[in-house]
């Protein structure tokens, strides 16, 4: 069987080593496997009414943007506002949000079927021909529509030649970036949305607590990570990566080429996620295997301490960046950094997180967008020790008119990691 470890290429956790390395602690651990249950049957997905009405919001937004349509590729925001699911290749296949009136849907003729599967809004679907463009087809719909003037909005990672095509076509339009349209909306999560992340949470969280105690000496991160996937489509999650460094490893935030083994007092760094309905969690825990040394402990309080901090900071309206300050100003006073200097903090402090794992926006130093009720962020201010050790360790939390609630509660001690 072929265990898909990763969608990300972390060198912690490489993809190119054999199934056939995992297949032995896979086997010992199917009967376990086995009293695992799905976790996700009450999870509800987003409704097509929902669909319907962040097309709505996104016009009202384009309305006072002066935005006369937006253009989107396939990804997260195609499907968050029609449902579609759709990978993206040279052939286009895409969706125009129109100021007013219903979306247009293009992709190739042939595609038609596949496509109306997923799609769960009302729209105008048209088709183009192996000899035809699209983005003709684009600018032959706008021009109908009366949209053809003004600004186009331009979807953040739709590629170049999307962008510049339509550029060419409608040349008495302005390309624009639709950030203030489309990340403004996802930037800002409903209940709905919440609860299947809150959902995927409680799965990579169960899958933790099953994973930690089958850890042995002499497993490696690969393997460790094959047990962690496991769990979590046991427990009816999709994992979407699955992160174990070992020793030195855990040091360098996304791992080392070089093939660690656990052995007593070593760090065991984890960092995994899954998705639930398309909505992701992300959550990483650091272990201590057998002994506990003090010099980790040290570490792992700091950064235990320093989860707090950013809790404490982020507050309704506070700029997004001053969340980043204060836990780089505590790591400072303990002798970390400073900024991002090593040993200490060399990443930012938190993303945001939806649909994609990372999302707009960040908690990083400059960031001046102030924090909004809706507004979902990782807590991971790690340390880093080149040649010695890492600790990081991570929870969700998302942002209510109150103030921040998480996803996951930290963790208690590094006796007591989940």
């Amino acid at each position: 069987m072929n265990f898909n470890l990763s969608r990300r290429t972390f060198l912690g956790t490489s993809l190119a080593i054999p199934a056939l390395a995992y297949a032995p602690i896979l086997r010992a651990a199917q009967s376990d496997l086995s009293q695992l249950s799905d976790m996700t049957g009450s999870a509800q997905p987003i409704t097509s009414a929902e669909r319907v009405e962040r097309v709505a919001r996104a016009q009202a937004l384009m309305e006072a943007n002066d935005i006369s349509a937006v253009v989107i590729e396939p990804g997260a925001s195609l499907t968050y506002f029609t449902g579609i699911e759709w990978g993206r290749s040279e052939r286009l296949t895409g969706a125009v949000l129109p100021r007013e009136g219903e979306p247009l849907i293009v992709t190739p003729f042939f595609e038609e079927p596949s496509v109306r599967e997923t799609l769960d809004i009302p729209a105008e679907l048209r088709v183009w021909q192996e000899d035809e463009s699209p983005l003709t087809l684009i600018a032959d719909w706008l021009l109908e529509r009366q949209l053809a003037s003004g600004q186009l909005g331009i979807e953040e990672t739709a590629r170049y030649f999307v962008a510049d095509g339509l550029a060419a076509r409608l040349p008495q339009m302005r390309t624009v970036s639709a950030d203030p349209v489309v990340r403004t909306l996802r930037m800002h999560k409903s209940a709905s949305e919440i609860a299947l992340m809150q959902v995927a949470t409680d799965v990579t969280m169960a899958a933790y607590r099953w994973t930690w105690p089958r850890v042995e000496a002499g497993m490696t991160g690969p393997q460790v990570s094959a047990l962690m996937n496991a769990a979590t489509r046991a427990l009816g999650g999709t994992p979407q990566f699955s992160l174990a460094l070992v020793g030195e490893a855990s040091a360098y935030p996304h791992g080392s080429r070089k093939v660690h083994t656990i052995a007593d007092g070593e760090v065991l760094l984890m960092d995994c996620g899954c998705a639930v309905h398309g909505y992701e969690s992300d959550v990483s825990r650091t272990f201590s295997y057998g002994s506990i040394r003090s010099d980790v402990a040290r570490v792992w309080d700091t950064v235990a301490r320093g989860q707090r901090i950013v809790f404490e900071a982020a507050q309704i309206g506070t700029p997004a960046g001053r969340v980043d300050d204060a836990v780089r100003a505590f790591y400072e006073s303990e002798g970390y950094g400073p900024d991002f200097a090593l040993p200490g903090l060399s990443h930012r402090t938190g993303h945001g997180i939806g649909m994609d794992g990372h999302e707009p926006i960040n908690l990083v130093r400059g960031e001046e967008t102030p924090l909004a009720p809706g507004m979902c962020f990782s807590d991971e201010p790690g340390i880093y020790l080149p040649g010695r050790f890492g600790v990081r360790l991570e929870d969700c939390f998302y942002m209510t008119e109150s103030g921040p609630n998480w996803f996951s509660e930290p963790a208690a001690s590094i006796e007591n990691p989940i």
